[in-house]
């Protein structure tokens, strides 16, 4: 028996989209709104550095940016199917997003090393 990838798709693709939604939210509140109009402090670059200095923290951090991207990747795959009406060039179109992820995926890891 054949097993399909499909399935792992669709769980990275609902990671990503819970993700997206519960961390994008406050960090565009925080550092696109708040911060900008003066209501919250920026942080210092010492404190950033240090947060980031934390394994776990540069994990997690890889973890978000790649299920996003996941995320990003199947809904433009099955969305540019249907509006565009390309069904057709399905594996193409499949490798061109995932592959993308993928590489946004290799980026985040070698950024955060």
């Amino acid at each position: 028996m054949r097993r399909r990838l499909e399935p792992y798709l669709w769980l990275l693709f609902s990671g990503g989209g819970v993700v997206a939604a519960l961390l994008l939210p406050v960090l565009v509140l925080l550092f696109g709104v708040l911060m900008p109009l003066g209501v919250l402090e920026w942080p210092a670059p010492e404190h950033l550095s240090g947060l980031l200095g934390h394994a776990l923290v540069r994990a997690a951090f890889v973890v978000v940016v790649v299920l996003c991207l996941f995320h990003a990747a199947h809904r433009l795959r099955f969305t540019s199917e249907e509006l565009l009406g390309i069904g057709r060039f399905d594996v193409p179109i499949a490798i061109l997003c995932y592959g993308a992820a993928v590489a946004g995926g290799v980026v985040a890891v070698t950024l955060m090393v």
